[in-house]
């Protein structure tokens, strides 16, 4: 006996739905777990000394930084400055 079409849309019109809730139900509790963590780690002081420590434990070098051997580049880098920067120095304001 072959379900005909009739039978085969009343069924995908009951699965459907429990599918559609399953899946919200996941990423909704998908997003309470990532912004749990998100206000925990807000609640937690800031070290600086963790932010800084290489989780290698080698000096690593940006590859830009280096010439087509391998050292470290002899040239001029450019360098951007903003004014909220440094407080205590007036900003250079006569290029403006």
């Amino acid at each position: 006996m072959r379900p005909n079409a009739v039978q085969i849309s009343a069924m995908l019109s009951t699965v459907f739905p429990l599918i559609y809730g399953l899946i919200f139900m996941a990423l909704l509790w998908q997003a309470f777990k990532v912004m749990g963590r998100g206000f925990s780690a807000a609640g937690k002081p800031f070290n600086a000394s963790d932010s800084r420590r290489d989780r290698t434990g080698k000096v690593t070098i940006h590859p830009e930084l280096l010439d087509g051997e391998g050292r470290l580049t002899e040239e001029d880098l450019l360098t951007v400055r903003f004014s909220d920067d440094d407080e205590d120095k007036p900003a250079d304001r006569s290029s403006e």
